[in-house]
């Protein structure tokens, strides 16, 4: 069951867990959708600090993606979680890179939410200083996380 693709000179397995007649040596399709939107938006707001001469010493994306119960199985919903540490004078910074991220650069964001609401929080050293998950509790699930 095993498919292998290239992208820009780089090969990606996606196979199946052996219980649906794979060898389990790669994840399934669906979580490269959420892969590719914690990388376009970690990008971004890297890349938005670094133009600003901000930095952070700490950064990861995670990211959850509920899906329906029957085929075809599809998000429903998306959550990403920021959390980022550093000096306290650069968290309005990094607020803004994030914003700008979601609002104007991120395409991935921008595709998805045509279909499904991308809701995100950011944590800055351990606190919570955003959410636009207005009032939704997400059942807490494993997240797929990306650091930077």
């Amino acid at each position: 069951m095993q498919f292998h693709a290239l992208v820009n000179g780089h090969t990606l397995i996606m196979d199946g867990p052996e219980k649906a007649g794979g060898e389990n040596n790669g994840p399934v399709p669906k979580p490269f959708v959420l892969t590719a939107l914690t990388g376009c938006t970690g990008m971004d707001v890297v890349a938005l600090l670094r133009r600003s001469g901000k930095q952070v010493s700490n950064f990861v994306v995670k990211v959850q993606g509920d899906t329906t119960d029957r085929a075809p199985i599809e998000y429903t919903r998306i959550h990403l979680v920021y959390e980022l540490s550093g000096d306290q004078n650069v968290q309005g910074d990094v607020l803004q890179a994030i914003t700008l991220s979601q609002e104007k650069f991120c395409g991935v964001s921008k595709m998805l939410k045509k279909v499904v609401p991308v809701t995100w929080e950011v944590v800055y050293n351990g606190e919570q200083i955003f959410s636009n998950k207005q009032g939704e509790v997400f059942p807490v699930k494993k997240y797929t996380s990306i650091l930077f």
